[in-house]
């Protein structure tokens, strides 16, 4: 198989979502839906991609959807030897478990959602993490935090770290920055103690990481907005509840259910953690006096 200059695309992309499902390529790389299919599917068969087997169990329950691909092992071969990724970073997607998968495309979905409508707008710009110049070293995006209330050490561990650029009305260029939490309502909203997962603690994680400003000492930057698309309208009330509970900081937080991928993200479609308000992503007035303690 001859590498075309695309093909290389399609398999930087693929590696920086780690799964993408097909229309999601065609949607993000310009060119011929018909050919774009052929060249995937070509570079599945030659191992530069791969079909997780967990998406066989869709199929199974009827109806058709469109396939997912992850990196392969040719893949991660060819990016180590021309972009420097470091081989250990590449793994193998073919046995990747169901649960594991799905959640993986739920960031996927948000990530491409908020892409697309960037370039769209053609006024906002999307950072993934291998394109943010931050003090952590690696890309690795996760920290440790002490809970004084609580008495307790909890990671923090974001789905994905990026940044939104976009003019303010003085046409300087501002930064904003997330941490998506893709939910898939699998973890308990609240429980009895934060020896055990919760979503609740994860909140409390994040609300210490502003307050104590560990987000200033290791990643280097001013300010955070935390993410979380979940499963329904149900689920968001739960989150939103469990975010009261907080002591401080609730604007720092933004609630949507996955119907939110169908419409414009940068529109006043999030709930806000503060009063359950609606905002924007942008929204330049909480964006200024964040978080409001």
């Amino acid at each position: 198989m001859q590498l075309t200059k695309r093909d290389r695309e399609i398999i930087k992309l693929v590696h920086r979502h780690q799964f993408l499902r097909s229309h999601q390529i065609i949607a993000l790389i310009e060119g011929s839906q018909q050919q774009m299919l052929r060249r995937l599917k070509l570079l599945y068969q030659h191992g530069y991609l791969e079909r997780p087997r967990a998406q066989l169990e869709y199929y199974e329950k009827g109806g058709s959807r469109p396939i997912v691909y992850g990196l392969g092992n040719k893949g991660g071969k060819l990016l180590s030897q021309e972009s420097g990724v470091a081989a250990a970073r590449i793994e193998s997607n073919r046995d990747t478990g169901r649960m594991y998968l799905e959640h993986a495309i739920l960031v996927s979905d948000v990530m491409v959602s908020i892409e697309l409508a960037g370039r769209k707008s053609g006024d906002v710009r999307l950072l993934y993490e291998d394109q943010l110049a931050l003090q952590s070293q690696g890309n690795d995006f996760q920290w440790h935090v002490k809970v004084q209330d609580h008495g307790v050490t909890l990671g923090v561990v974001p789905d994905r770290v990026f940044a939104l650029e976009y003019k303010d009305h003085t046409g300087e260029v501002q930064r904003v920055y997330f941490f998506l939490e893709a939910d898939r309502g699998t973890m308990p909203v609240v429980r009895s103690g934060l020896t055990q997962t919760s979503f609740y603690r994860k909140l409390l994680a994040y609300e210490a990481t502003w307050t104590q400003k560990i987000h200033q000492r290791k990643l280097g930057i001013h300010r955070f907005r935390v993410l979380t698309v979940t499963t329904n309208a149900m689920r968001v009330k739960s989150l939103l509840e469990a975010c009261s509970r907080l002591k401080r900081g609730h604007g720092l937080f933004l609630f949507a259910d996955r119907s939110v991928l169908e419409k414009d993200p940068f529109s006043p479609v999030w709930q806000c953690g503060k009063s359950a308000k609606i905002s924007a992503l942008l929204d330049m007035p909480e964006l200024a006096r964040l978080p409001p303690y």
